[in-house]
C-alpha cells in the first residue's frame, strides 16, 4: 500500500515529491483514487454531487444505468473528465460491479448519486485506508455519523439485519445498508461480488469480514435525496438483504482461528464497533 506523504516544501516541484495528490495543507497521498458513481436518471442531482467531489481524485467512473433525463450529458459537463460508463445489466450492485471493473485507481470510492452523500467526508475515507485499513465502510449510526433520511420502520429493519450479521459473522458494525464506501482495489480478488441489487452494499460488508479484512468504520452522515424518488423498496429490498445473510456461511470458527495468529483479525475487531 503506498502511504500518506507531506507536500513539498514551498517552490518543490511537485513531480519530484512522489507524485503526490494534495488532500488539505497538511496531508497528501500518493495512491490515485477512483470515484464510482452509478445513476439512473439522477441530472437533477448531479450538480450537487460533483460539487463536493474533492479536486484531487484520480477520476470519476459514471456507471449511467441507460438513463433518459441527460444524465451523462449533465456529467460531462460538471466534470469534463468523467468516465462514462454504460450499464449492460440492471440494478445498484450490477452498476457497482461495471463501476468497479472500470477503475484505475488504487483506492475506490462508492458514492451514491442522489445527492445525500458529502463527498467532503471522502478525506476520511482515505485517510483510514492509507493509514492500514483494507476497507472504509461508513456508518450513520457511529459516534459523529447521522442520517436524515430513514424512516424508523428502515432504522428499526438496519439494526435487526445488522445484528444478524454482527452474531452470524463475528463483526462489530453499527450500520450494514448504507451505500458509501471506500477501499484498497485487491479487496475485490477476495469477495467477489455477485449480486445485482440493492444487497450489494450487505454482501460486500459480510464478505470482507469473512476475508479477514481490516475495516475501519467512518462516521457518515446521510442527506435526504434532493430530487426524484428512490428504488429502494424497504420491505422487499430488506427481505433480498435477509437472503444474502442467510445464504452466506459463517466462518465464526475460521475468523477465531485467524485470531490467535494474526494481529490483523484483532485490529478489525478492535476498529469496527
Amino acid at each position: 500500500m503506498s502511504s500518506v506523504l507531506r507536500p513539498p516544501a514551498s517552490g518543490q516541484d511537485p513531480t519530484t515529491a512522489g507524485h503526490y495528490r494534495p488532500v488539505s495543507s497538511y496531508l497528501a497521498i500518493a495512491p490515485p483514487v477512483s470515484v464510482v458513481i452509478p445513476a439512473m436518471n439522477e441530472a437533477e442531482n448531479l450538480p450537487y454531487v460533483f460539487k463536493t467531489l474533492p479536486d484531487w481524485i484520480h477520476e470519476v467512473v459514471l456507471v449511467d444505468g441507460n438513463s433518459t433525463d441527460g444524465t451523462v450529458e449533465v456529467a460531462r459537463d460538471l466534470w469534463p473528465g468523467v468516465r462514462v460508463v454504460a450499464q449492460d445489466g440492471r440494478g445498484k450492485g450490477d452498476a457497482l460491479i461495471t463501476g468497479f471493473e472500470a477503475c484505475t485507481g488504487d483506492i475506490i470510492v462508492m458514492v451514491d448519486a442522489d445527492g445525500s452523500a458529502d463527498g467532503n467526508e471522502i478525506v476520511s475515507y482515505v485517510s483510514a485506508l492509507v493509514s492500514g485499513a483494507d476497507f472504509a465502510k461508513g456508518s450513520r449510526f457511529a459516534n459523529g455519523g447521522g442520517t436524515d433520511d430513514m424512516t424508523f420502520v428502515r432504522k428499526l429493519g438496519n439494526w435487526a439485519l445488522c445484528t444478524v450479521v454482527n452474531r452470524k459473522f463475528g463483526a462489530r458494525y453499527t450500520d450494514l445498508c448504507y451505500g458509501y464506501n471506500a477501499f484498497w482495489r485487491h479487496c475485490l480478488d477476495k469477495i467477489d461480488l455477485d449480486c445485482t441489487g440493492f444487497e450489494v452494499e450487505t454482501l460486500m460488508n459480510i464478505r470482507v469480514v469473512k476475508a479477514g479484512l481490516k475495516v475501519q468504520e467512518i462516521p457518515s452522515h446521510e442527506y435526504l435525496r434532493i430530487h426524484g424518488t428512490s428504488n429502494l423498496r424497504a420491505v422487499r429490498d430488506g427481505l433480498r438483504v435477509l437472503r444474502v445473510i442467510l445464504g452466506e456461511r459463517s466462518n465464526r470458527r475460521e475468523l477465531r482461528r485467524r485470531s490467535h495468529h494474526s494481529p490483523m483479525l484483532d485490529s478489525v475487531r478492535g476498529e469496527v464497533s
